[in-house]
C-alpha cells in the first residue's frame, strides 16, 4: 500500500511515542537501583524533549528554548534526566491548560554550576507548596498519582547531586521551576 506524506508522518510519530513507552518501563527499571552517569550533551537531550511536545501540545501552546552554550556537558544518566525534563514539560502543559508558553533556559554560572530554568504561563503554585509538590503522593490534579516532582526530585538529588525547587510563582500568572547540577 502506497502512503502519502500525512499517513507517514502518522506513523513515524507513533512510532515514536512506542519508543516512549519502552524507555519509560526502563526508567522504572532504573529507580530504586543506582544508575550508570555518564558525560551527557545538555543541549541535545533538551532538544529531544522539546521537539517530542512541541508535535503533540495543543497548536495554541508554545514551547521554546534557549541555551547559552550548546556544548555543555553534565554526569547524568541521560534516560533518567529526560524524565525530569519531560515531567517539568508535562506539569506546565497541564498549568497552562492547553494555551501559553513554557520556556526552558540553561547555562553555566560563575561557578561552573548548570543552571536550568522551566518557566510556564500557567496557573501557579501557592507559596505554602513549594516544598510540599516534592512529597511521594502530593498532587493538585483531579487524575494523577502524585509521583512526577517526587521522582524528579530524587534523581536530580540523590542520583546526581543537584537541586530543584520553585524558583517563583505567582497565581496566574505561572511558575518557574530552577534545577542546579555540576557540568563537567
Amino acid at each position: 500500500i502506497a502512503l502519502n506524506s500525512q499517513h507517514q508522518n502518522i506513523i513515524n510519530e507513533m512510532d515514536k511515542d512506542i519508543n516512549r513507552l519502552s524507555l519509560v518501563a526502563d526508567r522504572f527499571s532504573k529507580i530504586g537501583s543506582k544508575p550508570k552517569l555518564e558525560a551527557e550533551n545538555l543541549y541535545e537531550i533538551l532538544d529531544n524533549s522539546v521537539q517530542y511536545f512541541r508535535h503533540r501540545a495543543s497548536k495554541k501552546v508554545n514551547i521554546n528554548y534557549s541555551i547559552e552554550d550548546k556544548s555543555i556537558q553534565i554526569l547524568i544518566n541521560r534516560q533518567l534526566f529526560e524524565w525530569v525534563i519531560e515531567n517539568l514539560i508535562r506539569n506546565a502543559l497541564d498549568a497552562i491548560s492547553n494555551e501559553g508558553e513554557i520556556f526552558i533556559h540553561c547555562q553555566k554560572d560563575s561557578d561552573n554550576k548548570v543552571i536550568i530554568e522551566c518557566r510556564d504561563t500557567g496557573k501557579g503554585i501557592e507559596k505554602g507548596l513549594f516544598n510540599e509538590i516534592f512529597e511521594p503522593g502530593f498532587t493538585t490534579k483531579k487524575r494523577g498519582w502524585g509521583l512526577g516532582l517526587s521522582l524528579c526530585k530524587r534523581i536530580i538529588e540523590d542520583y546526581f547531586k543537584g537541586s530543584i525547587f520553585v524558583k517563583w510563582s505567582k497565581r496566574g500568572e505561572g511558575t518557574i521551576f530552577k534545577i542546579i547540577l555540576n557540568s563537567i
